[in-house]
């Protein structure tokens, strides 16, 4: 019997990621593309719809053509993205409004709104989250609401990304939970249905939010007229997904109480699945894509990022090298922050460098370097960006004890970032935890064409899609206490500085 097929695609922060599995969730070929993102001003962030589509099917194209991938033999496509990226739909489906990303500040004033408007007890009582601009969309259905009226009268629908693959690929609108849950006009904590309290009182009419769908319902089936020329065959199911790291965290096998995962990317996420939640303000609180589950999610926004950021203006001369490549380069400075002391010699890094999401919440907060002196040099600060997303995550995990009650002693890791194994080592000797590091990048996908096969009937349920998917170690980080005492200072430190700075963030914003 031929093998049967199915294609996750996962539409990221500025790349898409297209794989394709088997019956069985063996890997079976990947590609990937870049796409533009539109960015007209310091608080403005959209993904360029066209360009993403573009990247999307020529990803496809490359499957086929490159990798000879039959494309008759997939079965259903299951969607993965960011969360969130807000676009507005006009009754044809045409996107009126490119999708607002996560990290876009300019709805910072509808935050407010919400927070006056409902109050911020009860919007946690109904949502289980906190109004933050760009990080949950309400706030930017809202501003374009308020700021472009027009275009507020024309919209059908708002959607998250996976709510604009899915129209794309079949025609219908919809949106599942996992993406609802970063809306903030979503009944997180209760019945799991969009909030007619918060819509009326918040002005957001509710017939143009999308009808809700469990992760693995089949919401059509293909209709788009260029991947039909390609091969795919209008029976090709179209499975409407669910959220970037819900998905990534099932691959990863985070699909029951107690799991525990991190996700190393431009962001880092811990990930902690519950069944019967205890919601706490410092964490996104969401829908699985495990139905009958929650997740926490303790989101640092810009932690790879940051490090991203150290190579670019303070590593050029890496760049300089004709056998090193991006990646190599990386590892190379990985090696230079290695050769710092524990405590980066007294430098301590705030990540915040657009806001912060986990565990602060605050659209003003920026990156800090505190500590430098006539003596510092890149290198220590190259360490001090790997510990200060070491500190983050040690706040989030004392965090997840709290709310639980549970001691969290490990936990795995996943992701591009994850591979550093002097990242790995510094993250579990301030966190006091043994790293597990798997052997897993760009899970995303994998986790969205799980759902697929799960929608297409080929698994059971999404237990033994995640069971099916072969979960290699990379390496086993063991912590080591050796460092202990100047990492506990420096954390004290750490946790210290935004308190003190909150207030100073925003009078030098000129906003007090």
């Amino acid at each position: 019997m031929e093998d049967i097929y199915f294609l996750g695609v996962d539409v990221g922060t500025s790349s898409i990621k297209v794989m394709v599995i088997d019956q069985d969730a063996r890997f079976v070929a990947q590609e990937s593309a870049v796409y533009r993102l539109i960015n007209p001003d310091q608080v403005s962030i959209q993904i360029d719809t066209a360009d993403m589509w573009n990247a999307f099917t020529g990803c496809i194209g490359a499957l086929i053509s490159r990798h000879k991938v039959d494309p008759a033999r997939i079965k259903a496509i299951g969607i993965s993205s960011l969360c969130p990226g807000l676009a507005a739909f006009d009754e044809k489906g045409t996107v009126l409004v490119d999708p607002i990303i996560y990290s876009d500040r300019r709805s910072t004033e509808e935050a407010e709104i919400f927070r006056q408007t409902i109050g911020a007890h009860r919007l946690f009582q109904i949502t289980a989250n906190s109004p933050m601009a760009g990080a949950m969309s309400g706030t930017s259905m809202l501003w374009i609401k308020r700021h472009l009226p027009e275009v507020y009268a024309k919209t059908r629908y708002f959607g998250h990304v996976n709510t604009l693959i899915a129209h794309m690929l079949c025609g219908n609108f919809a949106i599942d939970h996992s993406n609802a849950s970063y809306t903030l006009l979503y009944e997180t904590a209760g019945a799991g249905t969009w909030s007619q309290e918060i819509c009326e009182k918040i002005g957001i009419d509710m017939e143009k939010l999308p009808p809700l769908h469990k992760s693995t319902d089949v919401v059509g089936t293909l209709t788009h007229p260029v991947l039909l020329a390609m091969g795919l065959s209008p029976e090709t199911k179209i499975v409407i997904g669910g959220g970037d790291t819900a998905c990534a965290t099932l691959a990863a096998g985070v699909v029951k109480q107690g799991d525990v995962c991190e996700s190393v990317g431009t962001t880092d996420v811990l990930t902690v699945c519950v069944d019967q939640p205890k919601f706490s303000p410092h964490f996104i609180n969401r829908r699985h894509v495990v139905d009958g589950t929650w997740i926490y999610q303790g989101a640092m926004s810009h932690t790879g990022s940051s490090y991203q950021w150290i190579y670019d203006n303070f590593y050029q001369d890496y760049k300089d090298y004709p056998s090193v490549s991006g990646k190599q380069g990386m590892l190379l400075m990985n090696d230079d922050a290695d050769q710092a002391p524990a405590g980066a010699d007294g430098l301590v890094f705030l990540p915040y460098m657009m806001g912060e999401r986990s565990p602060v919440w605050d659209p003003y907060a920026r990156g800090v370097f505190f500590g430098l002196s006539l003596k510092t040099t890149r290198r220590e600060m190259n360490r001090a960006v790997l510990e200060g997303c070491g500190y983050g995550l040690r706040q989030l995990i004392e965090m997840v004890e709290e709310v639980t009650g549970r001691p969290l002693t490990s936990f795995s890791s996943i992701g591009g970032g994850a591979k550093s194994r002097v990242w790995a080592q510094i993250k579990a000797d301030i966190t006091g935890r043994d790293i597990t590091v798997l052997d897993m990048n760009d899970m995303a996908p994998v986790g969205a064409a799980l759902l697929a096969g799960v929608g297409a009937g080929v698994f059971r349920d999404v237990y033994e899609a995640s069971e099916k998917v072969e979960k290699t170690v990379c390496m086993e980080i063991k912590h080591s206490d050796t460092d202990k005492v100047v990492y506990d200072r420096r954390y004290r430190v750490y946790t210290g500085l935004y308190p003190r700075l909150k207030e100073l963030y925003q009078i030098n914003l000129g906003l007090l």
